[in-house]
């Protein structure tokens, strides 16, 4: 078996996606995650930072460009669990099964030692909940889980998207001096985001996305922040169809509905020429189910 790469630096190279041959979502990327720092990945919704981590995990094919990690693509990676620690925002668990249980077969996976399964959990803060099933897990323990799912095989660079979510106070504290120390280990981390001050309570290096195209540069802790313009830092405005555009209504405005001042239903459409009361009238003078119809023979009763 061949040892993870020493080289853990993730760079970025004119990377490019389109979908469907015009949803252009990641546009001519380039920057460098350097080992030894945590580097955050800012944009707003839909500015292309999660495909841009798959693209660089190999789970999607870029149209142009390439994502190398430790000068290899991750698909030529020997055993990528030993030299890539991913945990993106769609991670899903067999609700079934413990944590402990969810970790060991990832270790039987990967060839790593079952004890491995009960460090992490350790690490991340799941000891105590090991041997819960994970359908009963909040959300913020099962964000820890995949932190834990990340760190199983000690990899030398960790990629984590949106990792803040879920957790609480005391957690969000807690992820800071993880990610902290991982870099201080000299593993390179990169982590993707939408809160700027979170991001900069933790990262050495910040690469700003909006638009798919990158509009800031890294910078470095002890340089001054970089300024970005307004088109930056908020996406587009929101153009609404003539047909869908919000109304004044009461609860539009935050006016409670009460019950004695409900809005109207409208009645519904009815068709031309019937009335309810109509078609009750031909039901009941419909005759009965194997009643003979009137003829010659069987006059109707007069």
């Amino acid at each position: 078996m061949t040892e993870a790469p020493l080289d853990g630096r993730i760079v970025v190279d004119n990377l490019t996606k389109v979908f469907r041959g015009k949803i252009r979502a990641v546009d001519r990327l380039s920057f460098t995650v350097e080992p030894g720092s945590v580097t955050g990945f800012l944009g707003p919704n839909g500015a292309g930072k999660t495909t841009t981590l798959r693209m660089v995990l190999g789970l999607v094919h870029p149209t142009a460009g390439q994502a190398t990690i430790g000068g290899l693509p991750y698909h030529r990676l020997h055993n990528p669990t030993l030299v890539v620690g991913a945990a993106l925002e769609s991670a899903s668990f067999h609700p079934a099964r413990t944590a402990r249980n969810h970790l060991r077969i990832l270790c039987t996976v990967a060839g790593l030692p079952m004890a491995r399964a009960d460090e992490v959990l350790e690490l991340v803060g799941l000891r105590d909940a090991a041997r819960r099933k994970v359908r009963g897990y909040s959300m913020g323990m099962r964000q820890r889980l995949s932190l834990a799912a990340a760190l199983l095989g000690d990899p030398r660079v960790i990629v984590l998207d949106e990792p803040a979510n879920g957790l609480d106070p005391e957690g969000i504290r807690w992820l800071r001096g993880l990610l902290r120390r991982l870099a201080d280990q000299g593993r390179t981390v990169l982590v993707s985001s939408h809160q700027l001050a979170e991001v900069e309570a933790v990262a050495d290096r910040v690469v700003i996305l909006n638009r798919s195209a990158s509009c800031g540069r890294a910078r470095s802790r002890s340089s001054p922040p970089v300024r970005t313009s307004s088109s930056c830092a908020l996406p587009h405005p929101i153009r609404w169809p003539r047909r869908c555009r919000p109304t004044a209504a009461p609860w539009a405005a935050g006016v409670a509905r009460s019950a004695s001042r409900s809005v109207p239903r409208r009645p519904r459409h009815r068709k031309r020429g019937r009335s309810p009361r109509a078609g009750r009238c031909r039901r009941a003078a419909a005759p009965r189910r194997g009643a003979r119809p009137p003829g010659p023979l069987h006059p109707a009763a007069g």
